[in-house]
């Protein structure tokens, strides 16, 4: 029997305004996993103005009791493994390996961001005027409008949420509409349970057609002084531009276009291990996941003939069994979208090295290929699926050329068993992230990340989350009487 759930609002589930319901549907069955409220602009409002009630007292409640609520529904995340396991498959069709990654994560998310809450924020500044005292000091802006994304759902959501809570802001946050539970309803248990107040965070979920009003209502409304957004670089572009039509600032992850970068002296069997991840974890859908793999032209034949050969012997399918590395993407109009770029390359002239063919309902086989040129579609287009394609370069300036033959911009991996030679091309790779020796998946909590160009601007993680969602002031104090002209 499907999941029924109703909005959060003021730390009570209530129905929508309206009373309309959406499905949420699970892309391996295809069946109804979870029936949710449908929000409308209404909903938003009603959640504005809890939060914007809950604010003053939030702010004003002592670092340390803030802290204590974050560590705990730290710990609450972490004993709910199996629970994820099982929400991730049926509302996204991750597999369990991806769901306790995503436990783990997001819980040490909550925990940086407890460390946050009692970290100095501020400085001392120096002062024209004798004796006098000059501060600048960091300070909650308010209501923060936040939307969680489905691919990564329990790190993104709680990420979403974690450093403007932490910087003493309240919440709104509207989740996907392909997995409202996971990240959003979810979250919002966890920290229910862990005590947080009521309005601190409130979630409105909504059916797909409704998702533009119920964004621009959220940005719009004069209480909500900031935004974040993780997802897609086109959707970015619209609540990047109407954030700044209210003059609201926003931290935008958007997509990627990430290459990996097997240099010569690269160990090709870690190689081999390393892109495999990079490139299927989650099926690929993830913005970090590896769409290219450039490869030194002494490496080629033999990296090529074993990761192939790895490729092709990767399970795939339900999400459920313990075995399945390749689970199915998040619709089956989203395998179906996939196929079409790898179709389309096909036709131009690129050449199949695994893979391949059409998908089986969400299920796109684990695919490589070869030849692919600029004319076609996926060249510049970002895959998010579970493909990648294998390009070869001559030396490192003709990799970087490649690497940076892109509008993207978030991550890179440069493997190599030289850290210096490593580190040389890693500087000339413009994105906001690279590892190397490792693949182009890598997220911890105390580190900045985002991308560059259209990958986004801002940044989450660690202190610069919480610079992100506040605002600096300039307080001074004058310890002696001042003489002034007339």
């Amino acid at each position: 029997m499907a999941t029924t759930r109703e909005l959060f609002i003021g730390g009570k589930d209530v129905p929508a305004a309206s009373g309309r319901t959406t499905e949420d549907i699970s892309p391996f069955t295809g069946e109804v996993y979870a029936t949710v409220a449908a929000g409308g602009p209404e909903d938003i409002t009603r959640a504005v103005d809890a939060a914007d009630a809950a604010f003053p007292a939030w702010a004003a409640l002592a670092p340390f009791a803030r802290r204590a609520i974050f560590l705990k529904a730290a710990d609450l995340l972490d004993a709910k493994g199996e629970q994820a396991v099982e929400l991730m498959a049926q509302e996204v069709g991750g597999t369990a390996p991806w769901a306790h990654f995503n436990v783990a994560l997001a819980a040490n998310v909550l925990r940086e961001a407890a460390a946050a809450i009692t970290a100095p924020r501020g400085e001392v500044l120096s002062t024209q005027e004798s004796g006098a005292l000059g501060m600048a000091v960091r300070e909650p802006l308010g209501v923060v409008g936040a939307f969680a994304p489905w691919n990564a759902p329990l790190i993104l959501g709680v990420r979403a949420v974690a450093a403007p809570l932490a910087a003493g802001n309240t919440v709104v946050v509207k989740p996907s509409e392909d997995a409202p539970l996971a990240c959003g309803l979810f979250v919002a248990d966890v920290l229910r349970e862990a005590g947080l107040p009521d309005g601190v965070l409130n979630v409105v979920t909504n059916a797909p057609e409704d998702a533009a009003v119920v964004a621009e209502t959220l940005i719009a409304d004069a209480r909500v002084r900031a935004v974040n957004f993780t997802g897609s670089t086109g959707v970015g572009r619209i609540i990047g531009t109407h954030a700044a039509k209210h003059l609201k600032p926003a931290v935008l992850e958007l997509g990627g276009k990430n290459a990996i970068l097997v240099l010569d002296d690269a160990d090709v069997d870690y190689a081999v291990d390393a892109v495999t991840f990079g490139v299927f974890m989650n099926a690929g859908q993830i913005c970090m996941s590896g769409d290219r793999i450039l490869v030194h032209e002494s490496l080629a034949e033999e990296f090529t003939r074993k990761f192939t050969a790895k490729v092709a012997t990767l399970p795939a399918g339900d999400p459920r069994e313990p075995g399945t590395v390749v689970g199915p993407l998040v619709s089956p109009a989203a395998a179906e979208r996939v196929a079409a770029l790898v179709q389309d390359a096909v036709d131009k002239g690129a050449t199949v090295l695994a893979g391949g063919g059409a998908p089986e309902g969400a299920v796109h086989p684990a695919t490589v290929l070869t030849g692919v040129t600029k004319e076609m579609e996926l060249y510049y287009g970002e895959a998010f699926g579970p493909v990648c394609v294998i390009e070869t370069f001559a030396d490192d300036d003709a990799a970087i050329a490649l690497a940076n033959d892109t509008e993207n911009g978030l991550t890179c991996g440069v493997l190599t068993e030289n850290a210096t030679h490593g580190l040389a091309v890693a500087r000339r790779v413009r994105t906001g992230i690279v590892h190397v020796n490792d693949q182009s998946v890598g997220d911890e909590p105390q580190a900045p990340f985002g991308g560059i160009k259209d990958s986004g601007y801002g940044r989450f993680g660690g202190r610069w989350g919480i610079e992100a969602f506040s605002s600096t002031r300039w307080l001074t104090v004058a310890t002696q009487q001042a003489h002034y002209p007339f």
